[in-house]
């Protein structure tokens, strides 16, 4: 296994950073903030130390599993696409039969981290939200229907729902709505990038949007969940899961972000396409950062 895990089918010997990549460090991060945020939202006494820290390491590794599992899939599509010819499966250095060994260590360990310190609920729906974009959007969706972005973005949601399951045990509305905050912005999130990789997208004969409708259509698109993704966001201060304090960041970022989905239909600022993509990762984390120090803001009130 040791030998496995070390050599690529190339005889290239891969680093531990090569293995790091294979967990798409920086998406999983993205969506540990958000996770941490729903432990936080879920309780007004503080998250026991095992769980905040035992519970994301488990939901992490199994995030990682995932995104090493997509490495292997799309390792054809990757070595078309100049911001993935470089990956360590693509290359060589990593072996897809060394990267899906890993992948389910990863599982396997962020299971039994979740089993351990959190509760069965988590762990199942941690283990579906894998499946889910392992199998479910890298193994057909993704290839099959230009909605795949929609339809597999339920998977990318939901780490705020498995933050809160793992304090409560339970579900209830409130994770939900912070899941369709996420499922609402994913769509043009990912379109602006889609839009800016269109090229190499239809090279790799997949079918994205921009690729089968359009570049117009999806700017459309794109404007249209984004006013969706706004209306959505509002929503936690209406059920009075928030306060002033995230109400007023909401609009805010929300604004911000129609602004930039106005640019882009409009096509009124160069680069629109790939500065619209950044600022909405910057979005999603302010969003989710304005909800923590809401929440504890009325906590003290």
């Amino acid at each position: 296994m040791a030998t496995l895990l070390s050599q690529g089918h190339s005889g290239a010997r891969a680093s531990w950073r090569d293995y790091l990549e294979l967990t798409k460090p920086k998406v999983v991060v993205l969506m540990l903030i958000t996770s941490l945020v729903g432990m936080f939202l879920a309780t007004r006494a503080g998250v026991p130390w095992t769980v905040l820290v035992f519970g994301n390491l488990g939901i992490g590794l199994c995030a990682g599993a995932a995104a090493a599992i997509n490495h292997v899939v799309d390792r054809r599509i990757d070595s078309i696409m100049a911001r993935t010819l470089k990956r360590p499966v693509v290359n060589g250095r990593v072996s897809p039969v060394a990267a899906l060994a890993f992948a389910f260590v990863l599982a396997v360990a962020g299971q039994a981290l979740l089993l351990a310190f959190t509760n069965e609920l988590t762990a199942w729906l941690t283990l579906a939200s894998l499946m889910g974009y392992a199998v479910l959007y890298t193994g057909f969706l993704k290839r099959a229907t230009p909605q795949n972005i929609v339809i597999g973005g339920l998977a990318g949601a939901a780490p705020p729902l498995l933050g809160w399951v793992a304090v409560t045990g339970h579900l209830s509305a409130e994770p939900l709505l912070l899941v369709l905050i996420i499922f609402a912005w994913t769509p043009p999130h990912f379109w602006a990038l889609a839009i800016h990789r269109k090229e190499e997208y239809a090279k790799a004969d997949i079918p994205m949007l921009p690729v089968t409708h359009g570049e117009h259509y999806t700017k459309v698109h794109i404007l249209l969940y984004t006013l969706v993704m706004f209306a959505v966001s509002l929503l936690p201060y209406a059920i009075h899961m928030s306060g002033a304090l995230y109400l007023v960041c909401a609009v805010v970022l929300g604004a911000r972000f129609l602004q930039w989905a106005w640019v882009l239909y409009r096509d009124s600022k160069p680069h629109a396409a790939i500065r619209t993509f950044k600022y909405s990762i910057a979005y999603l984390f302010l969003l989710f950062i304005a909800l923590l120090v809401d929440h504890y803001l009325m906590l003290s009130l």
